[in-house]
């Protein structure tokens, strides 16, 4: 009951990041607990014959993990030209504010009041990120990563890099649509879009939440039959038991 309790929160936070930007959903793996050995397999039953299997009892189930789904969401159209999506493997890097790197997909980019570019957060955008100047006009990017900048007194060119991670479903989620880098992740792998299978970007565009409404709602149900079944399982237990003491007694 206690696992099915985790899987109905697990799949609640799915669904209420439906519209997310750049949202992952998360999986529940789940494994099996302690088993009881009343009578090992192959043992004696006493005639010098081996039986060929035992008495095993489980003790239920135990999630033992909540794996990101990192497949690529649908991108969608916005017309603005600092919504940067990232179609194929990759992530923007961003600096928190202690300093230290964090990564993510959401690509609704903006231009901070020194021409910085940043997250909705306000967070900095690294790696080859160049400040834009005031009199800017005009942003047009490229899938292999040049931005391209008109400006009145001439053009600005610069191109940035995305990171990549060997176990991505390792990351640490930090909210915010904000990744961090772990032992279980490896390090941070950076290159150029469009080239050694690092994803293009799509300008404006965003890339929409990987969740699946339809199939969230059908495991919902699932696990609620499961919690209900489980809690209806000890109910049946416990009047076993009680009707065998009411026995003793009388």
């Amino acid at each position: 009951m206690d696992a099915q309790q985790l899987n109905l929160a697990n799949i609640s936070n799915n669904i209420a990041n439906v519209s997310t930007t750049g949202f992952k959903k998360q999986e529940v793996e789940f494994e099996d607990l302690l088993y009881q050995n009343l009578n090992g397999g192959s043992s004696d039953n006493g005639n010098g014959i081996y039986v060929p299997t035992g008495v095993c009892m489980g003790n239920g189930t135990k999630v033992a993990a909540t794996a990101k789904v990192f497949t690529e969401g649908q991108l969608t159209q916005t017309g603005t030209q600092t919504d940067v999506a990232i179609q194929g493997n990759g992530f923007f890097e961003v600096q928190l504010q202690d300093g230290t790197k964090a990564y993510t997909r959401d690509g609704a980019l903006k231009v901070s009041s020194t021409g910085q570019w940043v997250t909705s957060d306000g967070l900095a955008l690294e790696e080859g990120f160049q400040s834009l100047p005031n009199d800017y006009t005009n942003i047009a990017i490229s899938t292999n990563g040049y931005f391209n900048v008109t400006t009145s007194s001439g053009n600005q060119s610069f191109r940035v890099q995305l990171a990549r991670f060997a176990n991505p479903a390792g990351l640490q989620s930090l909210g915010n649509n904000l990744y961090k880098e772990t032992l279980s992740s490896g390090a941070a792998e950076l290159g150029n879009p469009g080239e050694n299978g690092f994803g293009t970007l799509q300008q404006s565009y965003l890339e929409s939440s990987n969740v699946d409404v339809v199939t969230e709602m059908v495991n919902m149900i699932v696990a609620q039959r499961s919690y209900e079944i489980d809690s209806k399982a000890v109910q049946a237990a416990d009047e076993m038991l009680q009707r065998a003491t009411n026995l003793k007694q009388t």
